[in-house]
């Protein structure tokens, strides 16, 4: 088996950067979701209101929202991560810029689907994707790069 030695970029420390913002946008939804909740009056452990309460009261709806779009960043967090920080080994600019855009995108999301309802996420889901799209090639090409490279 072989082994190779590689240096990180100097330039990683963006690509780090980008992977730190993500623990404000995770505080950001907890905010969102936690004023919700006060709001409606759902108690804990509850995770959304029901159907009939969310269709009766728009705070219960608003709810839902912030609640589903904490649970959508869990679930787009790990494999952003993954590939940001593999991308940014070989690409750190680049991955630095896509990386941005999934933070951006994901901000705008956040906001505009608790505010705005489903059809307010729209852009924010559209930018984001864009920038995971791209960490995500970029990822790929890193370590095809280090498999030819062995």
């Amino acid at each position: 088996m072989a082994s190779f030695v590689f240096e990180i970029p100097r330039e990683y420390g963006y690509v780090l950067a980008v992977a730190t913002s993500t623990l404000f946008i995770n505080t950001y939804h907890k905010f969102l979701s936690a004023a919700a909740r006060r709001a409606s009056g759902i108690q804990y452990p509850t995770p959304y209101a029901t159907q009939e309460q969310a269709d009766r009261d728009p705070k219960a709806f608003r709810f839902n929202l912030a609640q589903r779009a904490h649970a959508n960043y869990g679930e787009n967090l790990t494999p952003f991560l993954a590939g940001l920080l593999v991308a940014g080994l070989r690409y750190p600019g680049p991955a630095y810029y896509a990386g941005a855009a999934w933070v951006v995108g994901r901000f705008a999301y956040a906001y505009a689907y608790v505010n705005f309802g489903p059809k307010g996420r729209l852009p924010g889901y559209v930018v984001s994707q864009l920038g995971k799209l791209a960490v995500t090639v970029l990822a790929v090409m890193t370590s095809y790069h280090m498999i030819q490279e062995a």
